[in-house]
This record gives C-alpha cells, sequence and structure tokens, in this order.
C-alpha cells in the first residue's frame, strides 16, 4: 500500500512592524517557527504518502482520486480502436495506478493506524468508496474493447510491457467486462450474493454465544488463571466459551479427557446447520460465478493467477507431502497413544487427545519454559539484531530519519540504502508498539509502490510495518514472545521484497504478487531464528544483555518447532483437501466428504460424533476458497531454497545478493516458478521440507 505526504506551505512574518504591534507579531513569529520547523518534518523526498490526514481530507482526497480516475478512463475509452497506441492506451493507465496508489492508500491506511476514531471511521468509508470506484473501473467494457485493440495489433514491447499488458486485459475479463450486458448484470447479483454469505458465514461464528458448563474437578489441569477467569452458572459451575481463547487451553491443558472431548465435539458442531447450508450455497454460487466467466469450475478461476495454475497440481502435491510424512505421523501417534494409555488407562485415542499429549511429550522431551525464554529477547536488541542481519546479508543500509512526521509517537522511519553505492532505495515506518485502536495483528503494509515512469525516473518504494508489541511491561523494556520475535523475522523480508524491487510497473510490486509466491520469502527468513548464530545476534538477557540465550534454548526451540510436525501436516492437508475437493467438483456432499476424508488423512482417527470442521474454518468463507494449500505451498518451497542456499551458511553475503537480486528485484514483472527455478538452478522440490520435518524430529 503506499501513502504520500502533503506539501504544505507556511508565511512566515517579515517586514517593519507598527510599535502596537510588536508584541503580537512575536507571538505569531514564534508559532510559525514552531509550525516551519514542524513543517520540515513532514517532507519525504519522492513520497507521494500523506500520514496524517484528518477525516475530511481523507473523504475530499477519495473524491479527488476517483473523479481523477474517471477522466483518465474516460479518456482511454474515448480513443478509436484503429487509433489505440501504448502510450495512448497503456502508459495512462500504468501512470495513473502508479501516482494514485500512494494517495489511495493515504486514505486508507489511517483505519488501521490513526489514533482517532473519527479518522478511522473517514478511512473506513474511503476505502469502500474507492473498492467501489475502482470495481466498476474493472468492469468497463468500452475501455476493455480499447485496451484489447491495442493487444491484439501486436505493437512490439518488452516482455514486462507484454506481461503488464496481459495481466491488464485478465483483470477485466475477471470481472466480466468481456461478457454481455446481461451477464454482466447476472456477475454482479451472483457476486453481491456471495459477499454476503461469506459474511453471514463469519458473522454466525463470531456471534455464537454458546457455553459449557463444568465443574472445577472436570477441568483438572487447567492453569489457576484460566479458571479465576471463567464465569460461574447460579449453581457455581464453570462456563466454557466455545471460543479460541477457552477452547485451546483446555484441549492444551485439561487432565480429563471425557472434558476434552465434549468440548472438541461442541466446538466443532458451532453454527453447523445454518453454516453448512450457507456453505453449500457458496460452493454452488462460486461455480456458477466461474462458468459465467468461462471456467469449468470455482477453482480453475480462483488458481489461474497462482504458481500452482490448476487443482491437478494442488491435489499432487499435497498428496506427496500427505505421503511422504505417513510413516513419520505413524510414529508420533503411536507414541502420543502410548503416552495416553500410561496416564488415563485403556480409553481409545481420539483427535480431541491430540494437542494435549503433543503438549505433554514436548514437556518430558525437552526442557522449554518459554516464559524464561521471552526474557532474553528485549524489544531494542532484536530490533537492531535483525537490522544487522538484514542489512549483511542483503547488501542493506538502514538509517533512522530523524524529526519525521508520524501518526503517533512511537512511529520511527528508516531510509534503505544500496550498501555498496549508497543508492536510496526506499523508506519504511516502524510502527510496533500496542495502542488502542490500532489494527490487531502484525502485517506490512506497501504505501508506495516502486515504478520508472517514461522520463526514467524511479518513484521509490515505502513500506509500514506493524505489530502490537508491548512497550513495556511492570517498568521493564518491552519484551518479545518467541513467537513475535519469528513474526518480526517474516515480516521485515515483506518490508525489505518491497524495498528491493526493480520492476518497471507499479503492479508488479513485490507485495502485489501472487498469493502462493509472496509468503516464500518470509517464511525462509523465519529459518534464522531457530539457529544458534542468528539467535546469538539478536538475544540477550533483559537484565545483562551480553548473554545471549543459551545453545541448549536454541537446541529446544528447533526441535519444539518441528515436534509433531507429520501429524500438524496431515491435519492441514485434510482441510486443503476439502477446500479443494468442493471447488472443483459439483455436488459435492461435505459431511460424507469429511466422515470418509478424515480417518484417510489422518491415520484412521475418526471425526468427532456430529461435528463438521467446515462450518467453522473460515478460511472456507473468505479469503482462502480454493487456496488453503497456500500455506503449505510457500512454507515448503521456503525451506528449498533455505537448505540449498543458506543452511551451511546462514550469513553468506553472496548467496544473500544472489536472493536479493534475483528473487526480490524481479517483484511480480516475470513468473514467480521461473524465478525460483532460476535463483536454485533447477526446479523447486518438496524434498529438502521432508528431510527436515523428519531429521528435526522427536521421534
Amino acid at each position: 500500500m503506499t501513502r504520500g505526504r502533503r506539501e504544505r506551505r507556511i508565511i512566515a512574518a517579515t517586514g517593519a512592524v507598527a510599535i502596537v504591534a510588536v508584541a503580537a507579531n512575536l507571538i505569531i513569529s514564534a508559532i510559525n517557527a514552531h509550525k516551519k520547523k514542524k513543517q520540515r518534518k513532514k517532507e519525504l523526498p519522492c513520497s507521494s504518502v500523506q500520514v496524517n490526514l484528518s477525516a475530511s481530507e481523507i473523504l475530499m482526497l477519495a473524491d479527488q482520486v476517483i473523479a481523477k480516475s474517471k477522466a483518465v478512463h474516460d479518456s482511454v475509452a474515448s480513443i478509436p480502436l484503429n487509433k489505440a497506441t501504448y502510450m495512448n492506451v497503456i502508459a495512462p493507465i500504468a501512470e495513473l495506478e502508479a501516482q494514485q496508489f500512494p494517495l489511495v492508500q493515504s486514505c486508507v491506511f489511517p483505519k488501521m493506524a490513526s489514533v482517532s476514531d473519527d479518522v478511522r471511521k473517514a478511512s473506513a468509508e474511503a476505502e469502500r468508496k474507492l473498492d467501489d470506484h475502482f470495481l466498476l473501473c474493472r468492469k468497463r467494457e468500452d475501455v476493455y474493447r480499447v485496451i484489447k485493440a491495442f493487444a491484439e495489433r501486436g505493437e512490439w514491447l518488452s516482455p514486462e510491457a507484454k506481461r503488464y499488458v496481459k495481466y491488464l486485459m485478465k483483470d477485466f475479463e475477471r470481472h466480466g467486462a468481456n461478457l454481455t450486458l446481461n451477464k454482466r448484470e447476472e456477475l454482479d447479483r451472483l457476486r453481491t450474493r456471495i459477499d454476503e454469505l461469506n459474511m453471514q458465514y463469519i458473522q454466525n461464528l463470531n456471534e455464537d454465544s454458546s457455553f459449557l458448563l463444568f465443574s472445577e474437578s472436570e477441568l483438572a489441569g487447567m492453569p489457576a488463571e484460566f479458571i479465576k477467569g471463567l464465569k460461574k452458572d447460579e449453581n457455581g459451575k464453570l462456563k466454557v466459551t466455545l471460543k479460541s481463547w477457552h477452547v485451546s487451553p483446555v484441549l492444551d491443558h485439561c487432565k480429563v479427557g471425557a472434558t476434552r472431548k465434549v468440548v472438541a465435539g461442541a466446538h466443532g458442531q458451532r453454527c453447523g446447520k445454518e453454516n453448512l447450508f450457507i456453505l453449500e450455497n457458496l460452493v454452488r454460487l462460486r461455480h456458477k460465478y466461474a462458468r459465467l466467466l468461462g471456467y469449468s469450475n470455482y477453482s480453475d478461476y480462483a488458481l489461474e493467477s497462482k504458481m500452482v495454475k490448476s487443482s491437478i497440481k494442488v491435489f499432487e502435491f499435497l498428496e506427496d507431502i500427505s505421503g511422504s510424512l505417513t510413516d513419520l505421523a505413524t510414529k508420533e501417534l503411536n507414541l502420543l497413544k502410548d503416552f495416553k494409555r500410561k496416564e488415563e488407562g485403556d480409553s481409545p485415542f481420539g483427535i480431541e487427545d491430540l494437542l494435549y499429549y503433543m503438549r505433554r511429550v514436548e514437556e518430558q522431551k525437552f526442557d522449554l519454559d518459554l516464559g524464561i525464554v521471552k526474557q532474553y529477547f528485549p524489544v531494542k536488541l532484536v530490533l537492531s539484531g535483525v537490522f544487522k542481519i538484514f542489512q549483511d546479508l542483503l547488501g542493506l543500509i538502514f538509517e533512522e530519519i530523524e524529526e519525521t512526521e508520524v501518526w503517533h509517537g512511537t512511529v520511527r522511519l528508516f531510509s534503505v540504502l544500496d550498501f555498496t553505492s549508497h543508492e536510496l532505495l526506499g523508506y519504511f515506518y516502524l510502527d510496533i508498539f500496542s495502542r488502542e485502536g490500532k489494527y490487531g495483528h502484525a502485517c506490512v503494509v506497501a504505501l508506495q509502490n516502486s515504478y520508472f515512469s517514461s522520463n526514467g525516473n524511479r518513484q521509490l518504494p515505502v513500506a509500514l510495518i506493524m505489530s502490537q508489541v508491548q512497550k513495556q511491561v511492570d517498568g521493564d523494556e518491552g519484551l518479545l514472545r518467541f513467537s513475535e520475535v519469528v513474526s518480526l523475522f517474516h515480516e521485515f523480508m515483506h518490508v525489505v521484497h518491497h524495498i528491493c524491487n526493480r520492476a518497471t510497473f507499479s503492479r508488479f510490486s513485490s507485495l502485489r504478487i501472487d498469493g502462493d509466491f509472496v509468503e516464500i520469502p518470509g517464511r525462509m527468513m523465519e529459518n534464522w531464528c531457530y539457529e544458534s548464530l542468528s539467535l546469538k545476534l539478536i538475544s540477550g538477557f533483559h537484565q545483562d544483555i551480553t548473554k545471549p540465550i543459551t545453545i541448549d534454548m536454541c537446541r529446544s526451540l528447533k526441535k519444539r518447532r518441528d515436534s509433531f510436525s507429520g501429524l500438524k501436516l496431515k491435519q492441514e492437508i485434510l482441510f486443503c483437501l476439502i477446500d479443494q475437493v468442493i471447488h472443483s467438483n459439483d455436488n459435492i456432499d461435505i459431511v460424507e466428504l469429511l466422515k470418509n476424508l478424515h480417518p484417510k488423512v489422518m491415520l484412521g482417527l475418526p471425526l468427532l460424533e456430529g461435528t463438521n470442521p467446515a462450518t467453522c474454518f473460515p478460511r472456507l468463507a473468505i479469503g482462502y476458497e480454493a487456496a488453503s494449500y497456500s500455506c503449505i505451498w510457500s512454507e515448503v518451497f521456503a525451506a528449498d531454497v533455505f537448505a540449498s542456499k543458506f543452511q551451511d551458511d546462514i550469513l553468506s553475503q553472496h548467496a544473500g545478493l544472489l536472493f536479493r537480486n534475483k528473487v526480490l528485484a524481479p517483484g511480480g514483472s516475470k513468473d514467480p516458478s521461473e524465478i525460483l527455478s532460476d535463483y536454485l538452478g533447477r526446479e523447486p522440490s518438496i524434498q529438502a521440507f521432508i528431510e527436515c520435518k523428519t531429521r528435526n524430529s522427536l521421534i
């Protein structure tokens, strides 16, 4: 996402003044001097990002963006088909995208970051208006017709420009611009109904208020603070809701098998009847929507722009991973069953027992207290270590820019330069500390995309990295949980990917590339959190930072990452298969599909009676439909890159610079499969991933 900064003019008071106005003018001069100093803070060279707009300014800017966009699209639509050229059709649209992206982001990012409720509301309203407008633009048959006329003429273009025109055409076609009016209207009706059902599915889960009642003895093993936080009914029974923050701890810690089974069963039955009906209708409507656009099923539509390309390849990929992990998962399951027999006798092992006995085995196999681990990761030390690793590995320099305009006092701005040439590559904002009203998850937002204008000038990329880290706890400097350390490495690679992008077109920004590929660099970088050399560079005991994390802790963290990976991946693969089956076939009975597929994938463990996880699995409703496999995909090929290029020397600048130039720099300007193959010197493979999981297993 992108944002620009406004350049406001300040009038300085100069010249002679009447004696009677001296006092007033001195005050005015002081105020203006302060404003002038403050104004200098606002200037960020080569950026159109505006970070402190008021609510009214956001709505005004959104209207201006829409008006300019409409004018350019109207102009392109007016070009006679036989007069369509690159300069009067493609270049204006490409320039418009690049120039307006930071302005659009200036309108929409405040809803995630602003301290003002009014600004956040205005930002959300602006986003809705802008989304509606850009959707209309992509449906414009008159604009599409002119672009198609140019494309069919076959004018010579560079490979990247050809790719851009292809993507531009596809954007219009995937929104129905090439259909008849009746079909476009039907497509709109379907899209509206699909969106309504998506939201209803999620809303049903969010509004579910069901709970279970237990005695304290039935919750044996639960931490005291958990019990203390539970409400009671009039008979003194403890209320356990079916929200994840209650269910997960119970399945992790409760010693009573019957309780775990009841909780897991009730959790898997949430919104069962209504959400099953919704999901069945969603799948039917998605298939209908895809077929109107000329695809054989929804999966073909969803996967067309992904690395994987087709559902056949998804099935092959998932089956290869699942089959390769079967021996490991079987050994893991047998270990858990043995452990349960020792604790609970001969009661059968069920799906509800997995989390509890995984934790019990991990406790026995290695001594690792994550509360103690956290004390080795002070925020400032981790940040300096992360910067150091990324700088050395990728040949970059990060320099903080002082006295700059930000939206909160804890936000910092950095420039990024090339280590050798000192070329300015871009900027990023660091907004990692928690506060009221801020977006709750770690993420990276593109505020301005890199692109090369027709005169050869480069627009510099600007990124924003956000998270919700506690700044101070009990007077101590903020400490990061280990999961937050991993997240920081992952998200910071997104920042660097965005900054190092050298694609010509804004459309090929590194954060807009296909979902199968965009997560691979970040997942690859997570490996540095499990290597003792890099862990020592980012850690230090909070009371004495000269004492880094111990070797034993490093080993335990790595073992913990891969413990029971066979079984965990089998569970993930199960849902990916369900997702792919229902979106690539018609009239699938989802209940029967789950009942039959569950024991096959989960090594004989049956589905809990009466449950249907598909009715309470948000990824099937919105965001990942037909693409749930993508999370595993990125992890698998990230493992291949790490094992092939970095495992033997995690600080190899040679491998790092090649990675920057061959993987990060192209952005979306080249096919992702081609990028990976070029860097690896061969086709990507699942082998390194399987070997890693097997080698680091507890078995």
